[in-house]
């Protein structure tokens, strides 16, 4: 009996071991507890007040004069009613901006997602900042078998470190796509794997209703929820993206719609490419984003008041010699910035992401996404989409990349805990004790804390050369592959109640039956 068929066979209630606790801890490998990062510091704002001023009024004329096209007709019914002009000829949506704002205010400020272990709750807004796995590339990559098209094996292992590593805290869209299952399917078996080997806030794609339905299903009997308690608070999300220039596609909204009528959170994330679907300008990119984010916003704000959303910042540039998409750039960073001063004026959630356009797990990589992951600390940014695994420019999931990043994540939410300046701190009676002639390894202040003093890495090594040598010479994508290989031969998937279990699976197979999806196949 092939036990990881949903269509074939029943589990039992499986331990939390090493993967299935909050502790997370595995054979070799020291990891951060769970924990939701408080990042307390003052964001970097290169905006004064009369350029949010502009930006704000920017897109505000941008919805009044230009408007924003909804391809889909229910979405056009409902702003209709609610007074936009709507544009009997076109798909042509233009807004009031009283009316804009007016939406805009009745979203949460700060929200709370619950998952079927409520251990792995995450607040989302305020100054909380979470990270989501790497989601939706075509491609895997390994160390050992190069770049190859993502498959279930795949999807798996990388579902796998999402739930290990704990400063991943949602599951996002698929770490990659399994193309060997069939797409009028495939959504039934990735949200069982997610649901079952992992415990921590699942996602939607808004790719069609029965995706959405189904999803939504499967979420609750996860939780073991009846239908009016998984409509009463959220328990999973979306993202949905503009089709820049100012378009709203009919799957996108038809989703994020379905969503809000249960009170599901949705994440609103135009993809504006500053020199190719937005202007060549960081203030004009910036401005059509709010505008095409907006507007979605306040689509969801009149379905369902007080809906839970965010706003999400992909606004970066293209190489303007190839037209490639280019991240970690300085002007990524800026427009980050930019858009988490303009999130905090509209009182919203901000979403950005850990990218790179590096096509190895290399030095290139690193300085890319470390200029990615600085834009988020330094805006405030609250969701980091894409925060482990991801190369090529969103094309390539690498497990060797997913290892470096939990790493660096790590570091980043360590950096984030708040200074203390106690007398203890400052520390001047152990200055006196070692004096201008000693050192401080053997003094009392040092032995108390020396164990928890400093953060302590899983990749980086801090040998001497002659040390790191004799040990093989291991450079830091060789050491990440050691220890993914080690997480997986390890990785016990956290508990389930195996009558949930035996639900999920009968679902499953059920809709299998009735086809799942159509597909245009």
């Amino acid at each position: 009996m092939n036990a990881q068929d949903p269509t074939q066979a029943r589990r039992g209630r499986r331990g939390g071991g090493r993967a299935g606790n909050l502790r997370g801890q595995s054979r070799g490998i020291s990891q951060s507890p769970w924990t939701i990062p408080v990042n307390s510091d003052r964001p970097t704002e290169p905006l004064d007040a009369e350029s949010v001023e502009a930006i704000h009024n920017g897109a505000m004329r941008i919805l009044e004069e230009t408007g924003v096209d909804f391809l889909n007709e229910e979405a056009k019914s409902i702003l209709k009613t609610a007074g936009c002009d709507v544009d009997p000829s076109s798909d042509r949506v233009r807004m009031d901006r009283a009316f804009v704002m007016g939406q805009v205010k009745k979203a949460p400020s700060e929200f709370t997602i619950v998952p079927r272990n409520p251990d792995r709750a995450v607040t989302i807004g305020g100054d909380h900042m979470v990270f989501v796995n790497v989601s939706s590339p075509p491609n895997s990559m390994t160390l050992d078998d190069g770049r190859q098209v993502g498959n279930q094996k795949s999807f798996r292992d990388l579902i796998k470190l999402s739930q290990y590593f704990n400063c991943i805290h949602l599951i996002g869209g698929y770490p990659v796509e399994p193309v060997d299952l069939h797409a009028s399917t495939r959504h039934l078996d990735c949200l069982f794997d997610k649901l079952t080997l992992t415990d921590k806030v699942c996602h939607a794609y808004s790719l069609g209703k029965e995706r959405v339905e189904d999803v939504m299903e499967m979420v609750r009997i996860a939780g073991g929820l009846s239908h009016d308690e998984f409509d009463a608070a959220p328990r999973m999300y979306t993202n949905i993206n503009s089709s820049s220039p100012l378009k709203h596609d009919y799957p996108m909204l038809d989703g994020a719609m379905r969503l809000a009528r249960r009170g599901q959170s949705v994440m609103v994330t135009p993809f504006t490419l500053s020199g190719a679907m937005a202007p060549v300008t960081i203030a004009g990119a910036v401005a059509q984003s709010i505008a095409e984010g907006l507007a979605a916003i306040a689509l969801l704000q009149v379905i369902k008041p007080g809906l839970p959303v965010a706003y999400g910042s992909f606004t970066s540039n293209v190489d303007m010699k190839s037209g490639a998409p280019a991240f970690g750039t300085p002007e990524y960073m800026r427009a980050t910035q930019m858009s988490g001063q303009m999130a905090r004026h509209y009182g919203l959630p901000l979403r950005a992401s850990n990218a790179c356009a590096s096509n190895a797990p290399d030095a290139q990589a690193a300085w890319e996404s470390a200029f990615s992951l600085w834009a988020c600390v330094s805006s405030k940014v609250n969701v980091v989409y894409h925060a482990a695994g991801w190369l090529e420019g969103g094309l390539i999931a690498s497990y060797e990349k997913f290892v470096l990043d939990c790493e660096t994540l790590q570091q980043m939410t360590h950096y984030m805990r708040p200074a203390t300046v106690t007398e203890d701190d400052i520390a001047v009676d152990a200055i006196k004790e070692v004096g201008p002639h000693g050192h401080f390894f053997g003094c009392n202040h040092t032995q108390e804390r020396y164990e928890t003093a400093f953060y302590s890495p899983f990749v980086s090594d801090w040998r001497n050369f002659e040390a790191w040598t004799e040990a093989g010479a291991p450079q830091a994508h060789e050491r990440a592959n050691r220890i993914w290989k080690d997480i997986l031969a390890n990785f016990e998937p956290p508990p389930l109640d195996e009558a949930i279990r035996d639900e999920l699976a009968d679902f499953v197979a059920r809709r299998k039956t009735e086809g799942g999806a159509p597909t245009d196949f």
